[in-house]
């Protein structure tokens, strides 16, 4: 029998494995991150895996993919359940990006701290929204919902096997091989026409747009490894020759913890693809949707961490609209040493860092009382804390990701009122429950500050870290 977190890692691996095949510079992105991983970790020594070990951070991945209608969402869903993957997060990517990205997201990844530590394997999801007439009039928008009406990405048995996946949570040898056939056969790029016509209609739009509904079939968009140095990892693909987009998105680079999430890309590639004319004879020409996205992970935010974080995303935008000739990673760099914390204890002490707690063999042998609060613990010595990697995304930062490969700025009437979705909406769309990160990282911290005060016999429990 095949258990959910050997699928998802079997799963990953082949995805990896095709994507490469299909875009052969994503090779060269994984290979040269191996390179950077190796390094640092000379480097570093065992500092380098304070975020998670080098076997984690080699074989980790996210990957990308784009679905139609909320029906297309509930399969995928099914498919990735049976990975032991749930919808973690809401993501209004149509708020976050300049141009126009007509999508809300959600990513499907492991929930529990065991089984992200076998296999991180997440998947950013993003659904069109055809409803919003900042993109779509209604005569566009008929039109789509037609063609995406029209076509079946996922085949009944793939969906099949996935249910009994989820139910069961294994699959037996045969089942699982012919699941895996099957799900990466779902997510490969089609070799069927693309109505001209039609893709170039809602490219007018936005390219996003056009990369899911004008095409009736779906692909992983872009796969993405992990860095431990993203910096020297954009200097080297640079010196191959690789374009790489013109920024790393995030938090900047500076000398105190790493937190949140780093991301950049090479610049999405040119594609051969067959394209139906109007008479329909068909013609081959080229299409850029595809690109390399690779990030470095860091400290996940508590709520009011988080906040600061967006708080000082808008000053470093204020100082750079004042300041248009400064180079913008300088000016973030001064903001985040201003204003961040610059130790863990101190992100940890402020309660704008996630960690957990883990009681240090042999301290309560001189004989003395455990102090009450977790800042107290640390800094005698009963309690080591380690941070909780960031496991989740960033809309503007995924939004700047989209943008920066986008073949055009694409068209959007802000004179209208947006369509309401959140994460209710896209509960029920999917019928599962989105879940909130923040109360994923919250439970890991608390069930670690039970454990302490269970092994240290304290009759109440313990103070958690507070701002």
């Amino acid at each position: 029998m095949i258990s959910q977190w050997q699928l998802r890692a079997a799963f990953a691996a082949r995805l990896s494995e095709m994507y490469g095949r299909e875009v052969p510079a994503y090779t060269t992105l994984v290979d040269v991150s191996r390179e950077v991983n190796e390094g640092v970790l000379r480097a570093r020594g065992a500092d380098a895996e304070r975020l998670g070990s080098i076997g984690r951070v080699t074989s980790e991945r996210h990957g990308a993919i784009r679905v139609g209608t909320p029906g297309e969402l509930r399969q995928v869903a099914r498919i990735f359940g049976a990975l032991g993957m749930r919808p973690v997060g809401f993501y209004d990517l149509r708020e976050a990006a300049a141009s126009a990205v007509p999508v809300v997201s959600t990513a499907f990844r492991p929930v529990d701290g065991e089984e992200l530590a076998r296999n991180p394997f997440r998947v950013f999801t993003s659904l069109l929204t055809p409803a919003d007439p900042r993109f779509f009039d209604a005569g566009l928008r008929s039109r789509l919902e037609t063609f995406l009406a029209g076509r079946e990405l996922f085949p009944p048995e793939l969906l099949a096997l996935a249910d009994r996946a989820e139910a069961e949570r294994e699959l037996p040898d045969a089942e699982a091989e012919r699941f895996l056939q099957l799900a990466v056969g779902a997510f490969e790029l089609s070799t069927e026409p693309i109505d001209k016509a039609w893709y170039e209609t809602l490219e007018r739009v936005s390219a996003v747009a056009a990369d899911i509904g004008g095409v009736r079939s779906t692909h992983i968009n872009h796969l993405t490894p992990r860095v431990l140095d993203i910096d020297e990892l954009y200097r080297r693909m640079t010196e191959r020759g690789i374009e790489m987009i013109d920024t790393i998105q995030g938090p900047p680079a500076w000398k105190g913890p790493d937190v949140l999430l780093r991301q950049t890309s090479f610049r999405a590639l040119a594609e051969p693809r067959s394209l139906r004319l109007a008479d329909g004879s068909v013609t081959r020409g080229a299409l850029r949707v595809r690109f390399g996205e690779v990030e470095a992970r860091g400290i996940a935010l508590t709520r009011e961490g988080r906040a600061l974080y967006d708080r000082l995303l808008g000053l470093v935008d204020r100082r750079a609209s004042r300041q248009p000739d400064a180079d913008r990673g300088e000016l973030a760099r001064a903001v985040w040493e201003e204003n961040l914390p610059g130790t863990e204890r101190e992100l940890a002490a402020r309660g704008l860092g996630y960690f957990t707690y883990h009681v240090v063999p042999g301290r309560a042998r001189d004989g003395s009382r455990p102090p009450g609060s977790v800042g107290e613990l640390v800094e005698q010595g009963w309690v080591r804390a380690e941070p909780l990697v960031y496991e989740d995304f960033l809309p503007r930062s995924a939004a700047g990701i989209f943008q920066s490969n986008l073949s055009g700025e694409g068209s959007r009437d802000n004179e209208r009122e947006g369509a309401a979705y959140d994460t209710e909406w896209l509960s029920g769309a999917m019928g599962r429950e989105v879940l909130d990160p923040f109360d994923l990282y919250e439970q890991q911290r608390n069930e670690s500050l039970a454990a302490v005060a269970r092994q240290l016999g304290t009759d109440t429990p313990l103070v958690r870290p507070v701002t």
